[in-house]
């Protein structure tokens, strides 16, 4: 099913990011420069990624920028300066203002929110998905009401990370990984860590996202919500056993389990591929995997982070030469290295140095068609606001102040009203 924003929502996201205050982005394009032919004439363009900002991934995308402009001597690409705390909504705004980069990567919440407010560049007749070998999974969440407006730069999918020397064998079905769970919870030794906090809010809806998909549930079928449905109290009802069940460090944010995982005090996590390799640098000598999460559905959350182009760039043209070059089966290599365990948006192979470090780099690849990205499907632009309410109601069950027949219930009937 084909992703779908609330076109309500339109004219109220634009007019909120205008009224947030719309600055303009040092080195954006100012001066039209577009052709008919679609070959870019020289201009140079600015293109906004968090990841730039990455001190461990950052430097090697600006060497594959650096490339690009090399390449050829009609664009260059310069990285936009956005601070990453607020990067999502500053972009947003600047575009709502009717200026902002060039190409922008954006997170999911981030691009539902544009497409639906019309501030994406339309690429229905500039990428072929065919030609390109293009992943349909995530690729067709890029498709919204009929039109492209992007196309996959990063897909970090959720898996289960273990540590081999506590739990040798990956558990296959949920049964096992609560029996795991509990075995491996001795002294200072928990089986399992996962957000459980109000002040996690965004996460808790990450990790809770996979006992919802995983239990074979989803928060809507496209046009209704389904909040209270059977399949998501069942998954969300798993995700309570295990916190009942004492085998977490509750009360432990994110950033202090990740450092027990490392250290050897959680033996699993449900976790993105984009952390791989900030665990292996926590700590290089920990011995631990990645495997499918063993839930009945073989269905999960994913990072999804399409490149798309701002529909008030003055030079798209040149705008999509750069994606076209970075489609080009020699860069997704270049740029899947670059990213470490995230996926990119055509297959590629894993370099033989890769597979030596991480093993497990095919098993998160083969999720890559059934990730599912973590928002509200045809309720795209009110994800943050449907998240809130589902997590305090979820988290209010946690802790024993109604059961989560009831919580999901009270959830449903507050996000028909934001909906409505």
């Amino acid at each position: 099913m084909p992703f779908r924003p609330n076109r309500r929502a339109k004219t109220l996201s634009v007019l909120a990011a205008v009224a947030v205050g719309a600055t303009v982005l040092v080195g954006c394009s100012s001066s039209p420069n577009n052709n008919s032919s679609g070959s870019p004439e020289p201009a140079t363009i600015t293109f906004a990624a968090s990841t730039l900002g990455d001190p461990g991934r950052g430097p090697g995308l600006q060497k594959l920028i650096d490339e690009y402009n090399a390449s050829q001597d009609k664009v260059t690409v310069q990285p936009a300066s956005v601070p990453y705390p607020t990067f999502g909504q500053t972009v947003l705004t600047q575009m709502g203002g009717g200026e902002g980069p060039d190409l922008v990567r954006f997170d999911m919440p981030e691009f539902s929110t544009a497409a639906a407010s019309a501030l994406l560049e339309p690429l229905d007749d500039k990428i072929d998905a065919g030609k390109l070998k293009l992943i349909a999974g995530p690729d067709k969440y890029l498709n919204v009401d009929g039109h492209r407006y992007g196309v996959v730069f990063e897909n970090s999918n959720y898996g289960m990370f273990y540590n081999k020397d506590l739990i040798p064998e990956a558990p296959k079905t949920f049964d096992e990984f609560m029996e795991t769970a509990k075995a491996t919870t001795k002294g200072d030794v928990y089986g399992l860590a996962f957000r459980q906090t109000q002040a996690e809010e965004a996460g808790v809806w990450q990790d809770i996202y996979n006992y919802v998909l995983g239990f074979g549930g989803d928060w809507s079928d496209g046009g209704k919500l389904t909040l209270d449905s059977p399949k998501v109290i069942e998954g969300l009802e798993k995700y309570k056993e295990l916190y009942d069940a004492s085998v977490i460090p509750k009360g432990a944010d994110a950033a202090t389990f990740r450092k027990m995982f490392a250290n050897g005090k959680v033996g699993m996590e449900l976790n993105n591929g984009g952390y791989v390799t900030a665990t292996k640098s926590a700590n290089p000598a920990l011995n631990f995997s990645v495997a499918r999460i063993p839930f009945p559905e073989q269905k999960q959350g994913s990072l999804l982070a399409p490149i798309v182009i701002n529909a008030n760039s003055k030079h798209k043209d040149a705008a999509l030469d750069f994606i076209q070059w970075i489609l080009k089966p020699e860069q997704q290599v270049k740029l899947q290295e670059v990213l470490g365990a995230s996926s990119v948006a055509t297959p590629t192979e894993r370099s033989a140095e890769s597979l030596a470090k991480f093993p497990f780099l095919p098993e998160l690849d083969k999720l890559t068609e059934s990730g599912v990205p973590q928002i509200v499907n045809g309720f795209g632009p009110q994800t943050a606001d449907i998240r809130r309410i589902v997590v305090t109601e979820v988290l209010s069950s946690l802790q024993g102040q109604q059961d989560m027949k009831t919580a999901m219930e009270k959830a449903q009937k507050q996000a028909e009203e934001l909906v409505r």
